[in-house]
């Protein structure tokens, strides 16, 4: 039998992208494909997205992780407003439909709390004025909130300065305790893989604060260049670990199998930016989003630019689809359930945004 690395050097020829719609799929190896179609979304003006169909919908398995999430958010110290926002905001759910091949919800916490650690922090650090964030004070809170999540050397005395500060910000107390989380379920090599996704992740925050300091807001080629890395592909670190197994890494940054995810995350972060226009544009200082880059850039009508960011998606997500085509000869049965993972990472995303009273405008 030919070997894992031999096979994603060679890997199959003559295999193009598949464009039929509604169909069902079925996978040459790693089980059967749940399908894609063309799908409905905000007030159906717009086009349809393509995407992978919602493979797993369990409201009491939602309910019971966000009541778990709660809990947890309570122990980390978030009160009043913030505790209220994590309470509805359902990740819980959101794990529930993403990590389709999961049904522990201990493991499915893991999922839960690091999100609502990532969208707090990019709430009240990087994007909302009215939460207390400023461009300016966001790359030093992003260096805190390094050392929470992967802890820096004791120091003598200049160590408990931080300390104190680690635990007196709810939100790193948050990421810190997520993370230990995931420790406890993941392997060493998850872990990291999760923390330094986060701060390529960080990277990017960083550059829209200054754009947004600045007012000089980029054309829409260089945020979306820069939003591949600010993508759902970080919350998609946790397919495996929250599956309870390990893509070996060899497999996981094998380039191929790294182009399929940054296609999925970025597709995925799309459908956040095609939700999010109304309330992006309505800060004081706007937020950078795809649509609107798209607009200024051709002095368009937010109509054009979103059927610009759909058809973008769209076709990101067939990239995607073509992609796992030709992985599935690869003789790993742990990559074959990591892409079907993360084809169900999309589907369950596009559904969340789809029913989450956030993204209501």
């Amino acid at each position: 039998m030919m070997d894992t690395a031999a096979a994603l050097r060679t890997g199959p020829t003559g295999l193009g992208t598949s464009a039929a719609r509604m169909t069902a799929r079925f996978a040459s190896a790693g089980g059967p494909d749940r399908g894609y179609a063309e799908i409905p979304w905000g007030d159906g003006s717009a086009s349809p997205l393509y995407c992978p169909v919602v493979e797993r919908v369990n409201e009491p398995l939602a309910e019971e992780v966000d009541r778990r999430l709660v809990v947890w958010a309570q122990e980390c110290g978030f009160t009043g407003e913030g505790l209220d926002q994590i309470r509805e905001a359902g990740f819980g759910r959101l794990a529930m439909l993403t990590h389709a091949d999961a049904d522990d919800p201990d493991l499915l916490l893991i999922a839960a709390q690091l999100n609502a650690a990532w969208w707090a922090a990019d709430d009240y650090y990087a994007d909302d004025s009215e939460l207390g964030a400023t461009p300016t004070k966001l790359p030093p809170r992003l260096a805190l909130v390094m050392a929470a999540m992967d802890p820096v050397a004791p120091a003598g005395e200049f160590s408990s300065q931080l300390d104190e500060a680690l635990r007196g910000d709810p939100i790193l107390v948050a990421l810190h305790s997520s993370v230990g989380h995931l420790a406890r379920h993941g392997t060493p090599v998850q872990v990291q893989r999760v923390c330094y996704a986060t701060f390529s992740m960080f990277v990017t925050w960083s550059a829209y604060a200054a754009w947004r300091h600045t007012g000089a807001y980029p054309p829409a080629w260089e945020y979306l260049a820069a939003r591949q890395h600010d993508s759902f592909y970080t919350s998609m670190t946790l397919v495996d670990p929250v599956g309870g197994y390990e893509l070996p890494a060899g497999l996981y940054y094998d380039p191929r199998v790294r182009q399929a995810l940054m296609q999925a995350g970025t597709a995925s972060v799309l459908v956040n930016d095609l939700h999010s226009v109304a309330k992006d544009a309505a800060d004081e200082k706007p937020v950078c989003n795809m649509v609107l880059q798209v607009a200024a850039d051709r002095n368009c009508s937010i109509q054009e630019s979103t059927e610009i960011t759909v058809d973008l998606h769209n076709n990101l997500v067939r990239d995607f689809e073509a992609g796992h085509r030709k992985l599935r000869t690869v003789p790993s049965p742990e990559l074959h359930r990591f892409l079907n993972g993360v084809k169900a990472w999309m589907g369950g995303g596009l559904e969340w945004h789809a029913t989450n009273p956030r993204y209501e405008s």
